[in-house]
């Protein structure tokens, strides 16, 4: 009798990967857990290494750490001599994670974002009319008024008029202004588990994305705790939680001010989040509760909310949080917006950021 036999399964080994790679490639990743410290990421590795044999009497965790230096990944030329990772290394962390979370992106035109208005734009569409003053030589659909020429005045006397030409209709392409927002808070830590070093990661492969695919799009990155302030996207590796309260309203009046000093007329807000606001500030002093719902708090996180709709700004919620309550923000902050708002969970929370960042229209999942 025929059947099947099952045994344990042994991942193969990649033989096109270096030890180097391997290494590397774990050094990576703990370089984002551990916030950019060289010195951390490599006592995590060498433990690692110990438990699962990576490097071998040929190429050990010293000649990892040269190669390091020697192809320019990391420095040790700081005034006290701490290793300090370069550029290089920070470009790569950003091309991973988007290898990661988007996969392979499939090459289109100039990628920015299409719209369903035609005309003089920058794209050739599928649509044909007419020719009017103004259109340009190369709209001009050759095949068909060649064709249009031949119906309306026949092979044996041929001639080309302006009533036989046909255009091509051109799609414009628009830009689009993001702010992405996210939340510094001590809980995207707590309750054992790490929620920043998932949000970090979508951060550094959205500003990938944009910049190597949508280069006429902007991206301005926003951290929110107590306050909010913006890094720049080479400091994302290093982003770290602090011991702050959630001040959502600090965040969002932060983005729209960004977002007033840009051109363009699509605009957006992404925000990250786990939890409800819970600090607003008064004056120079701090007004904080972290039991419940506070109406204080709340009155103007939806009053901002409903600000942003009023100047034509959708804001999407990413709530990487499952308590029913703050479902309940959110949808409540989300009405008054007109936005969106996803419940993620921290592996699908990519591939949402980047849907709703391409298609660049509201849609509910």
């Amino acid at each position: 009798m025929l059947g099947y036999r099952f045994t344990k399964y042994l991942a193969h080994k990649d033989l096109s990967d270096t030890t180097f790679d391997q290494l590397f490639n774990v050094f990576n990743e703990l370089l984002i857990i551990t916030g950019g410290d060289v010195s951390e990421a490599l006592n995590w590795l060498t433990n690692i290494d110990k438990q699962y044999n990576i490097t071998d009497g040929n190429y050990g965790m010293g000649d990892f750490i040269e190669d390091l230096k020697n192809k320019g990944f990391i420095s040790d030329k700081t005034p006290d001599g701490s290793f300090e990772i370069t550029a290089k290394t920070e470009q790569n962390i950003r091309k991973s994670a988007l290898e990661e979370i988007f996969g392979k992106l499939k090459k289109s035109g100039k990628g920015e974002h299409k719209t369903n208005f035609t005309g003089l734009g920058e794209e050739p569409g599928t649509d044909k009319r007419n020719y009017e003053f103004g259109d340009l030589l190369h709209q001009i659909s050759m095949t068909d008024s060649l064709r249009n020429a031949q119906i309306n005045h026949g092979l044996g006397d041929f001639m080309l008029t302006e009533d036989d030409l046909e255009v091509v209709e051109s799609e414009y392409k628009t830009q689009t202004s993001t702010v992405l927002m996210i939340d510094i808070s001590h809980s995207m830590i707590l309750y054992g588990e790490d929620r920043i070093t998932p949000a970090k990661k979508v951060a550094m492969a959205l500003a990938e994305l944009i910049t190597k695919k949508y280069k006429k799009d902007t991206l301005d990155i926003i951290v929110f705790g107590n306050d909010a302030w913006q890094i720049q996207i080479k400091d994302l590796p290093y982003l770290q939680v602090g011991p702050y309260h959630t001040n959502t309203i600090a965040g969002l009046e932060l983005a729209m001010d960004l977002l007033r000093r840009r051109k363009n007329k699509n605009k957006q807000i992404f925000m990250i989040t786990d939890g409800k606001p819970t600090c607003m500030k008064q004056g120079i002093k701090y007004y904080k509760n972290s039991f419940g719902l506070d109406p204080k708090i709340l009155n103007k996180t939806l009053n901002l909310g409903a600000q942003c709709r009023r100047l034509g700004i959708p804001i999407t919620t990413f709530m990487i949080a499952s308590d029913p309550y703050l479902q309940e923000f959110v949808k409540e902050f989300t009405t008054v917006n007109n936005g969106n708002a996803y419940y993620s969970s921290l592996q699908g929370l990519g591939n949402l950021v980047f849907e709703d960042y391409k298609r660049n229209r509201k849609k509910r999942y």
